[in-house]
């Protein structure tokens, strides 16, 4: 297991199979991904277990960085997931996020993707990130807006409207 970063209460890490109960509990609650586009897509051990392997350890051996592991310190419990995806849709990288609904509420979104804009500036070679979120979201704009993300554009994808955020590294 890499640790990429740590904040005061929070390790972000590279995920590992082993995590793949957490994945499953914090995107099984319904409202987790009622604006992401990816419910259903976590029904199971065994989805979750795809997703890690399939998905976050492939991306962090063809690019270098993928989603992270959130762990909370006090407990050493994998809580959500932060990090970067190449998002060749966008020509470049987008900043993500997910919690447990127990988790919300309390900064740890803008804590823990401040410190991975902290490694990327002297870790990675990123220029810009963009951050993607439905409107109806309004949570997760306030997040985008403390992470220092300007506002690019709006425009609707699969039923939704999207608002595109930037920020230069």
């Amino acid at each position: 297991m890499s640790i990429i970063t740590e904040t005061t209460r929070l390790v972000i890490r590279e995920f590992t199979r082993e995590d793949a109960q957490a994945v499953y509990d914090f995107n099984a609650p319904e409202a987790v991904n009622r604006y992401t586009g990816d419910v259903g897509c976590c029904n199971s051990l065994e989805d979750a277990l795809s997703i890690i392997e399939n998905i976050w350890l492939t991306e962090y051996a063809q690019f270098g960085f993928g989603r992270w592991a959130v762990v909370l310190k006090e407990t050493g419990k994998v809580i959500g997931f932060c990090g970067f995806k190449h998002e060749p849709r966008l020509m470049g990288v987008d900043i993500g996020y997910r919690f447990h609904p127990d988790y919300w509420g309390q900064g740890i979104a803008t804590e823990a993707n401040l410190a991975c804009f902290a490694y990327a500036r002297t870790n990675m070679a990123l220029v810009e990130v963009f951050g993607e979120v439905v409107t109806e979201n309004i949570d997760s704009i306030k997040v985008i807006k403390k992470l220092g993300m300007e506002f690019v554009k709006q425009y609707q994808q699969d039923g939704y409207n999207i608002a595109q955020y930037k920020v230069l590294l």
